[in-house]
């Protein structure tokens, strides 16, 4: 098993009118055979490609690219546009359209060096992979856009995002999380919310109780994103400064965030039309604490799709891969992604 680090050019894609890169990590198996899963993974806001890349904290072992290749997958760790190690711009301008153009673009170049066996020395050319697109929350937004307008993935797996509402939980008995919804037509400076104020702005009543192992004072959010079983020093090392990261940054996290991309997926209906339009096999996996209201509801946001699987992982939450059962959650990737390939043939 092996690891490489490319930038890829995007500007033209992206189209901002200055020199734009997306970042990657390929990991390969030791074995690539002549039509191997090829996936694209993508990271939710205030992560980076180390989430996929990392062998994260927790009551398990072992990172997600590295358990995938160890079962003959290409994986390919995705930083979009102001993410961890991919170009930075005024976040702002980082909407819809500049990300995942610049994601599609980016993984176009990369199975163009598969095709053309130019990607590592050593690697023969690959022409027909089986092609996935996962994301975890904020990523999931992002492959869902990106495979309902460029329909390039053989199936997609949306993780802990919702095409509904994507809305962050709270412990019992403590007060909710009221998001900021901004139309996707806005940036945030336009000062058009049609909601409650923003995160920042919650009294600190809504941080989650201590007693209740969450690790108050480090966000409302900790009760969702991470299971009882984290170690709470876990939770501050993720949760310290989150979203806004600063300081002394976990190998996993980045220090930026798109911030028009991550204000507009929030709001309910934010990516309903791709949604809507997405033909292939779609696999919703989520935690057993998530930002996904109605689980059992996911499948009616892709009205067009071949299929609609739904995972719940037990003793899970919102961050999947710091879980103690983030094995489980990866073989059910694996074996979706079986059924991926059987549709496709």
């Amino acid at each position: 098993m092996r690891s490489i680090d490319l930038h890829v050019d995007v500007t033209e894609a992206a189209g901002l009118g200055e020199p734009a890169d997306v970042a990657l990590t390929v990991t390969l198996p030791d074995d690539v055979g002549t039509d191997p899963v090829v996936c694209f993974a993508k990271p939710g806001g205030g992560y980076a490609r180390g989430y996929y890349t990392e062998d994260l904290p927790g009551p398990a072992n072992g990172a997600q690219a590295d358990w995938h290749a160890a079962r003959g997958w290409i994986f390919v760790s995705v930083d979009p546009l102001g993410v961890g190690d991919s170009s930075q711009h005024d976040s702002e301008r980082l909407s819809y359209t500049p990300v995942v153009a610049a994601n599609q673009a980016a993984e176009s170049e990369v199975l163009q060096r598969l095709a053309e066996g130019t990607l590592v020395d050593g690697l023969g050319a690959i022409g027909s992979p089986l092609k996935i697109g996962i994301g975890q929350s904020m990523g999931g937004c992002m492959t869902v856009l990106q495979q309902g307008r460029h329909h390039g993935y053989d199936g997609i797996g949306v993780l802990g995002y919702s095409a509904v509402h994507t809305h962050p939980p709270t412990a019992p008995g403590t007060p909710p999380i009221v998001m900021p919804w901004v139309p996707r037509d806005t940036m945030p400076s336009d000062g058009v919310f049609t909601n409650g104020p923003a995160l920042a702005e919650l009294d600190a009543a809504a941080a989650v109780d201590a007693d209740a192992g969450t690790g108050a004072g480090v966000s409302p959010m900790a009760w969702g994103f991470h299971y009882d079983d984290i170690d709470p020093a876990i939770v501050q090392r993720d949760l310290g400064d989150f979203p806004a990261r600063g300081g002394d940054l976990p190998p996993w996290a980045s220090a930026t965030i798109p911030a028009t991309f991550a204000m507009w997926c929030l709001a309910p209906g934010a990516v309903a039309p791709e949604a809507a339009s997405i033909r292939s096999p779609v696999l919703v996996a989520l935690g057993a604490r998530d930002v996904v209201g109605d689980p059992r509801g996911e499948a009616r946001a892709y009205e067009a799709a071949r299929s609609v699987d739904l995972f719940i992982c037990p003793r899970m939450g919102h961050m999947h891969n710091f879980a103690g059962t983030r094995e489980l959650f990866w073989r059910r990737i694996e074996t979706w992604a079986d059924w991926v390939r059987a549709a496709r043939d």
